[in-house]
């Protein structure tokens, strides 16, 4: 049986790659795609993730603008990495994909509480949608049976220090969210740093022969120039397809089930995702981290992801 998921995001080039692969996997039932702000603005990330619909086809599932804002902070956006269109790389047509009339969270609440079995949420950008969601109906709880996200780091982070990106921009919800109780998978920096396409890998896409390799391929061009500045990479990471293989294939990243809480009040360590690896505290575990990730593995499953257009 397929697994039915919600897939909330901030396109950005991971998360094009990311949703891609979930259109298209018979392991998944995408049952909506809700829109946040993280990566670029809402009113860009929404655009984007309609182009991206678009390319890949879906005119039957339901897609949703959400919270243009954290709830507590200025939004911080990374046009460094993603472009001032927040998919920069590729000349994408006017999306065909309209708009649900209702707010994205709206759209969360009611998808998931009406589906007859547990929903698995798959959010790749900022968790301030889900967060919201959990705020205003709770009960969706009983119905949600994992979260599966990218994002935190049990390691070091990218956006400062301490802190991985999408928590960062809004650590009050990932705050709400890793305390809710739910089930959760943290698909973070540590396991997909080491998720890296690498150029004949990249090749291969470009020669599937089918639009979407073609555009895959370019957005990693634009992509990759962010990765081999700042880290030396020829080989950029595409964090959030990882996140949708661990729903597909659970054994390609290998976990710690851990203690995870989120730093909101440090001058210097907010958006830390403080992971106790060593059991030095008495809190009880809540999510399971991924450190390692079966590379190779991976790509293949991406790969073939992106074949099936």
């Amino acid at each position: 049986m397929s697994t039915p998921i919600v897939f909330d995001t901030d396109p950005g080039h991971d998360d094009a790659f990311a949703l891609l692969v979930a259109a298209r996997a018979p392991e998944l039932k995408l049952l909506a795609v809700t829109s946040v702000a993280g990566n670029q603005t809402l009113d860009k990330t929404t655009l984007n993730a309609r182009r991206v619909m678009t390319m890949a086809g879906l005119r039957d599932v339901p897609v949703a603008a959400g919270m243009a804002s954290p709830l507590l902070r200025a939004l911080h956006t990374v046009p460094h990495i993603h472009g001032v269109s927040g998919l920069d790389g590729y000349d994408f047509g006017p999306p065909e994909v309209e708009l649900a009339p209702e707010h994205a969270v709206d759209l969360m609440i009611r998808v998931v509480g009406e589906s007859p079995e547990p929903v698995t949420l798959v959010p790749v950008g900022p968790l301030t949608n889900v967060a919201m969601a959990l705020l205003r109906a709770p009960e969706i709880k009983d119905q949600v049976a994992r979260i599966v996200l990218m994002g935190g780091a049990a390691e070091l982070g990218n956006v400062t220090p301490a802190a991985e990106f999408n928590i960062y921009v809004d650590p009050e919800a990932a705050a709400i969210v890793f305390g809710a109780g739910i089930p959760i998978t943290m698909v973070g920096l540590d396991a997909t740093h080491k998720a890296r396409v690498r150029p004949a890998e990249r090749e291969r896409i470009r020669n599937l022969g089918n639009p979407v390799g073609q555009m895959v391929a370019e957005l990693m061009i634009w992509y990759g120039q962010f990765h081999r500045r700042k880290y030396g990479w020829d080989d950029p990471p595409v964090h959030d397809a990882l996140a949708v293989a661990a729903v597909i294939r659970p054994d390609l990243i290998e976990t710690r089930h851990v203690n995870v809480v989120v730093e909101t009040a440090g001058t210097y360590t907010a958006g830390r995702t403080v992971c106790d690896l060593r059991g030095v505290t008495d809190r009880a575990p809540n999510a399971d981290v991924a450190m390692e990730v079966n590379r190779e593995a991976f790509v293949e499953l991406f790969t073939e992801g992106l074949a099936r257009y």
